[in-house]
């Protein structure tokens, strides 16, 4: 371990991290990362925010966790737990203490499949937890792109979706219970409520009871307002789950938590749901001429039977592969448009599974339907839909970045969002590339942001404000997904009103009366302008390489911010980022004359969305 003496400020205090480190060190097992190496490393995530942590902890079990708070709060430092570090919204960045789970608490405690629920630990893997649930016919049905490398933990604060989300729904669906501590040191177990639970509760006295009955008064006092002013959509992700402390949804107090952002408590361990996971499937490819005229055939697809999943993205992505040199087989076999929808069906038996798309194949509008019923094809379209992130980024082009990424609509009404959201894009000058889960309403893109200079990030401001009163116009949620952080939460006030919002800071205040669990984020949150990766300050620092990198401009400093925090150099089991032509992930094309040919035989138009952006 480094010892590093010089003190940080973190709201107007200074902390002594040399001291710091050392008294973490003597009481825990794991490890206590304070060098700055490891500062730099969780600095950054897949957002456009960077700011530089006090230090991070490796803790190997619940009692790790339980004395590196206790040092915590005697030295005042605010924490944060994080999960695999792809946060969107910039809530996994902070000048704090990161507690960083994935290390050691990674084990699945416990799987009944009788009762269909799973006990695991924080830095379980997606992927770990739905690997294990398969040999008994079930699986965690929420299943982010991130699933390989995402943790529970992760997926917990930041209320995760995924691909089939029209089955299982948002990770707080899945969630039965949590086994949570506070700053203070008060650890408990939370989930539904029963009267009688809850009398006991408060009956034992003490600060679990303290927190309990201040919560029951919340819901109280603001049951009128979380009533009119929810929006009833399936992707309502921003702000707390305050509707799950009513009466009629059994005081869920686990519930309520899932999505927090690590601001109000760090979970040690969660009890979940497992599904049922059809071991047959058939895909529906359909294209149209752009995205938002497929969105407009969305809500006649989520009507059939047996639908587990409704995707889509737009021509930029297979735009993107190109100006990568990257081939995708299933690319060709797309059907004729300029945006496809993927409806994907599951059955217990294949015919059962084709049937079911034949069914829904009317359903389709004016697009170009094309089934896939065998496993490879299948695999290889969605292939084509995992990459949409990996390749967003176009050095001298297109920067790829999440400025306005996962807004969620009513899904009737997402065509007309999109066509509204385009013009903005056009408005402010940039460019985007279309892609999400359609099926709930939500949409994803990148944007070619311009944050270097003070033009463009007033730029910035300005389209978020108005990001943020189109979203609000449609009935919808500013996150669908990715969470608030700082780059949405001081715009929750138009979606929820001032009173709302001050029940959300007075919820974070019951469970974090000191306000050190993630500050800034959610609740008073730093203005989305503020800890940029790269503001107008950026001076990248030159240095002399091997490699002349003629592809980045400024050389090695942009072949290093290639690098956006999408994860997948995160491996439990050996291997590298690297894909070599031939690999049966990715293939190169022989030549850029292979990629065109390609193209054209999907179609001839390369329009990203109906307005054009």
């Amino acid at each position: 371990m480094a010892v590093v003496t010089a003190g940080r400020a973190h709201g107007g205090r200074v902390t002594d991290r040399g001291r710091l480190a050392r008294d973490l060190a003597r009481v825990m097992e794991g490890e206590v990362r304070f060098d700055p190496g490891s500062q730099a490393l969780y600095a950054n995530d897949a957002s456009i925010y960077r700011q530089i942590p006090v230090g991070a902890v490796i803790p190997r079990h619940a009692q790790d966790v339980l004395a590196a708070l206790e040092v915590c709060r005697s030295h005042d430092v605010p924490v944060l737990g994080r999960g695999c570090g792809t946060g969107l919204a910039g809530q996994s960045v902070n000048a704090a203490v990161v507690f960083d789970f994935s290390k050691y608490m990674n084990k699945i405690v416990s799987l009944d499949p009788g009762q269909r629920t799973a006990r695991v630990q924080p830095g379980v893997i997606c992927d770990q937890l739905r690997d294990a649930a398969s040999g008994h016919g079930l699986t965690f049905a929420v299943d982010p792109a991130t699933h390989d490398r995402c943790t529970l933990g992760g997926m917990i604060g930041n209320n995760s979706c995924g691909t089939h989300s029209v089955m299982g729904g948002k990770t707080v669906d899945n969630v039965i219970e949590l086994d949570v501590v506070t700053y203070d040191g008060t650890r408990m177990t939370v989930g539904p409520t029963s009267d009688e639970q809850y009398q006991q509760i408060v009956g034992g006295g003490g600060r679990q009871a303290e927190i309990y009955r201040a919560l029951a008064g919340l819901a109280t006092t603001y049951e009128p307002l979380i009533r009119e002013r929810y929006p009833q959509i399936p992707r309502r992700v921003s702000g707390y789950n305050l509707g799950d402390l009513l009466a009629d949804a059994d005081f869920n107090v686990a519930k309520a938590l899932v999505g927090s952002e690590s601001t109000c408590v760090l979970v040690l361990e969660a009890t979940v749901r497992l599904l049922p996971d059809p071991p047959h499937h058939t895909l529906l490819v359909v294209g149209y001429p752009d995205a938002a005229t497929a969105a407009d055939h969305v809500p006649e697809l989520l009507g059939t039977e047996g639908l587990i999943g409704l995707e889509c993205f737009d021509a930029g992505v297979l735009d993107n592969l190109a100006k990568h040199g990257e081939h995708i087989p299933g690319m060709d076999e797309l059907p004729e448009g300029g945006a496809w929808l993927l409806a994907e069906y599951g059955a217990e038996a294949q015919d059962e599974a084709n049937d079911l798309v034949e069914a829904a194949r009317g359903h389709a509008g004016a697009g170009s339907p094309k089934l896939f019923e065998d496993a490879q094809g299948q695999e290889e379209v969605w292939e084509v839909r995992r990459s949409t992130i990996e390749y967003t980024r176009i050095p001298g082009e297109h920067a790829g970045l999440a400025g306005w990424e996962d807004a969620a609509v009513p899904p009737e009404r997402l065509g007309g969002y999109i066509r509204d959201y385009c013009a903005l894009v056009a408005k402010h000058g940039y460019h985007t590339v279309l892609f999400g889960h359609f099926g709930q309403g939500c949409m994803h893109n990148r944007l070619d942001l311009d944050l270097e200079t003070a033009g463009g990030v007033e730029n910035f401001g300005a389209f978020l404000e108005e990001a943020g009163d189109l979203v609000v116009r449609y009935g919808g949620s500013l996150s669908g997904e990715h969470g608030d952080g700082q780059l949405r939460a001081n715009q929750l006030v138009k979606m929820y009103g001032p009173e709302l919002v001050r029940g959300f800071a007075e919820f974070k205040q019951i469970f974090d009366p000191a306000g050190r669990m993630n500050p800034g984020k959610v609740v008073a949150p730093y203005h989305p302008t503020q800890n940029l990766r790269q503001g107008p300050g950026y001076q990248p620092r030159q240095i002399q390489t091997h490699f002349a990198y003629p592809g980045d401009e400024r050389g090695f400093a942009d072949a290093v911010n290639r690098c956006f925090g999408i994860g997948k150099c995160r491996h439990t089991d050996g291997g590298t980022m690297l894909r070599f032509k031939g690999s049966s992930q990715r293939r190169c094309f022989g030549s850029i004359v292979g990629v065109h040919s390609a193209l054209r035989r999907v179609s001839s138009r390369r329009v990203s969305c109906g307005a054009g952006c």
